[in-house]
């Protein structure tokens, strides 16, 4: 009888640790919302090849506000927006993260995010960060743990993904970019350090080059993402659907291939004009899903498309 007390003692401790611990992690993530002074800054910094040139240095940086568009206890999804002056608004990336989540889609090459599924045990306490582009289609994922020690709370991965966005319609000489990254929380916002390395994949991976990256998230007055706010009160019908027809995608469980271009036009082009179509007068969500779903399925190859009904 001893030992069974004990041995229950030890699983009810075990589980409230978990749960503190778990409570910590959400309280990290939920720190990174809020309105911020932003600077990007990546340098490469080593290749192996004597005689390969070096690219430039890229600096960038502007005023972003991220928020939470959707939380349940295992899952929370924060978008980013781009705030351009006193008038403009461009939807930027989003991360959604979900606890101890056994579904991925892998960026293989090419356009290409190939399913793969995990067995509990080996997310257990890890919460997966799924990255993904401004048209809400995927982008990069990884698993790892929360770490809080020392008055520091960090979360740090290494997945493969497509191209970064400053580089994608410059560069042809890479094609998948493995991706180290590390987001801390900081007593000014957050920081998302990376080491990133430039591969050429085919039948096997060369490195042609590494990178460093260190963007900082700087807090600052939240009046001045008022506008951001403004624009997402009046979009976020549209987006939520976006989100939903994605996810119907990706339930399938299946290897997602998007073509880059059909008639000329990335899909974000296509989605963005969607928007402001659909937006013109009252918004139907039923009209403008079907829309949204015939306008993925123009972009999709292989077996996996999306029910029209």
């Amino acid at each position: 009888m001893k030992n069974f007390l004990t041995l229950v003692l030890c699983l009810v401790l075990s589980g409230a640790m978990a749960q503190k611990k778990k409570k910590q992690d959400i309280e990290a993530i939920k720190a990174m919302c809020g309105c911020y002074d932003v600077s990007f800054n990546f340098a490469e910094t080593f290749a192996a090849n004597k005689d390969y040139e070096f690219h430039d240095n890229y600096v960038s940086g502007g005023l972003e506000y991220v928020f939470p568009v959707e939380e349940s206890k295992d899952k929370i999804v924060l978008q980013h927006l781009l705030v351009i002056g006193d008038s403009m608004i461009i939807k930027h990336w989003r991360q959604d993260w979900i606890y101890e989540n056994t579904d991925f889609h892998m960026f293989h090459k090419d356009n290409t995010w190939k399913y793969v599924g995990k067995v509990p045990e080996e997310v257990a306490g890890q919460w997966t960060q799924k990255v993904y582009q401004v048209d809400d289609g995927p982008r990069y994922e990884g698993s790892a743990s929360w770490v809080h020690v020392d008055g520091r709370s960090y979360w740090e991965n290494t997945a493969d993904a497509p191209l970064p966005r400053r580089e994608f319609s410059k560069r042809s000489d890479y094609n998948v970019m493995v991706r180290r990254n590390r987001q801390e929380i900081t007593d000014y916002g957050w920081v998302h350090e990376q080491d990133n390395d430039k591969v050429v994949r085919e039948d096997s991976d060369e490195v042609i080059a590494q990178e460093k990256g260190w963007n900082t998230y700087t807090k600052t007055e939240e009046s001045k993402c008022q506008l951001a706010k403004n624009w997402w009160g009046e979009k976020q019908a549209y987006w939520n659907d976006v989100r939903k027809v994605w996810d119907e995608l990706f339930a399938q469980k299946k290897t997602v291939q998007i073509e880059k271009k059909v008639d000329g036009q990335i899909l974000f082009m296509k989605l963005f004009a969607l928007e402001d179509e659909m937006l013109k007068e009252g918004y139907d969500s039923v009209a403008s899903t079907t829309k949204i779903k015939a306008t993925i399925n123009s972009y999709l190859k292989g077996d996996v498309s999306l029910a029209m009904r």
